[in-house]
C-alpha cells in the first residue's frame, strides 16, 4: 500500500462513514446545516460534529456562500471514486 492510498484511508477513518456522507453531501450542493441534513440524511448533532472535522481536515472551505470542497477535498474525492 503506497502512501497516497493510507493516508485516503487514514482521512476515511478519521471522518467515518456519517463524515463522508456529509463530505458527499457537499459535493452535491449542499451549503448549509439543514441542506447536508436533508441530502445525507444525517441528524443535525452529526453534521454540528462533523462539519469541523472536515474543516479542520482542510477537506471543505466555508465563506459567504456557504459550504465548498476546496482543491484537497476535490483530490480526496477523485480518490474515493476511483477506489470504489
Amino acid at each position: 500500500m503506497g502512501k497516497e492510498e493510507e493516508s485516503l484511508q487514514d482521512l476515511k477513518y478519521l471522518l467515518g462513514n456519517m463524515g463522508v456522507d456529509i463530505f458527499f453531501a457537499i459535493d452535491k450542493g449542499a451549503k448549509d446545516f439543514e441542506t447536508m441534513k436533508i441530502i445525507s440524511g444525517l441528524p443535525m448533532a452529526c453534521i454540528k460534529g462533523r462539519v469541523p472535522v472536515l474543516l479542520e481536515l482542510n477537506l471543505i472551505l466555508k465563506n459567504n456562500d456557504g459550504y465548498f470542497l476546496t482543491n484537497k477535498g476535490l483530490s480526496f474525492k477523485e480518490k474515493i471514486e476511483s477506489n470504489t
